[in-house]
């Protein structure tokens, strides 16, 4: 035992000079392994930039499904993101094709139907009352400029069966049977604007499989909105597409986000397996 103010300040140095010395060196082995990870990440991504890493860092959630708590919810499943029909073909029907959204869609709604699941859909529609709006994002002011989701009013349906806001023709065997839950229109990108929270809630759901369009717009964000809603939520990462522009890549932006905040990230063959029952 030292009674020496001097040496028992030089000890604390020499201690704190170990831990500097111990923290460096950790540093760099995890600098090592990160820039290793990061180079094969880099050979991987440049053979299919949506691979999903070779050994991810951030941990299983657990997530089980629980049928009798569980909804399928389809965002936008309507013609102006999906067919060649619509008005938005031509920057995201790469992308749809390449993901077999339009098939990967009716599968799961296939599987839920014959699950007994609840189905909900979250529509974009917009009326003429919305084009007049004061300001607007660069993505809504493209929307708005194409008519997409236009409607000719919020009460009548004139000119609306098989215009670029109805629904796709394969889909509507299940979305217009009485037992699927459409709800009001969201305006932008998130379920704030529409009762689709209020649907769930009363059919005491807290789990939802989420597909739709597209990836970057209304399914990250009906995903980050549930989320903070408190419920637990599984996305669909082939159910889904997305715009390719100079901007950048909208599905690849999204992917990175799904794994990152989903509870699951599921491929429609894995979500149709769960659905069923059989996982």
């Amino acid at each position: 035992m030292c009674d020496h103010p001097g040496h028992e300040q030089e000890e604390r140095g020499v201690h704190r000079r170990d831990l500097l010395k111990g923290g460096v060196a950790m540093g760099a082995a995890l600098a090592a392994g990160t820039a290793t990870a990061t180079a094969t990440g880099t050979a991987r991504a440049a053979a299919d930039p949506y691979a999903p890493p070779e050994k991810g860092a951030l941990p299983e959630t657990g997530f089980k499904l629980n049928h009798g708590r569980a909804a399928l919810v389809v965002t936008d499943p309507q013609i102006d993101f999906l067919s060649p029909k619509g008005v938005t073909w031509k920057v995201v029907g790469a992308s749809v094709e390449q993901h077999g959204t339009v098939n990967n869609i009716m599968r799961l709604l296939d599987a839920a139907k014959a699950s007994d699941m609840t189905v909900a859909i979250s529509p974009h529609y917009y009326y003429p009352t919305d084009h007049g709006w004061k300001f607007e994002g660069p993505l809504e002011k493209l929307m708005h400029a194409i008519g997409m989701f236009d409607r000719s009013s919020p009460y009548e349906v004139a000119n609306f069966d098989n215009s670029g806001a109805d629904f796709m023709p394969e889909y509507k065997g299940h979305i217009m049977d009485g037992k699927t839950i459409i709800c009001s229109p969201h305006k932008v990108y998130g379920p704030e604007a529409n009762d689709l929270v209020l649907q769930l809630r009363k059919a005491r759901v807290d789990q939802v499989i989420l597909a739709g369009m597209s990836a970057n717009l209304c399914v990250e964000s009906h995903l980050r909105e549930l989320l903070e809603q408190g419920f637990e939520v599984a996305v669909v990462k082939d159910a889904t597409a997305a715009a390719m522009l100079p901007e950048g890549d909208g599905y690849l932006a999204a992917l990175i986000n799904f794994r990152y905040i989903a509870n699951a990230l599921w491929s429609t063959d894995e979500a149709v397996t769960q659905i069923a029952g059989k996982a």
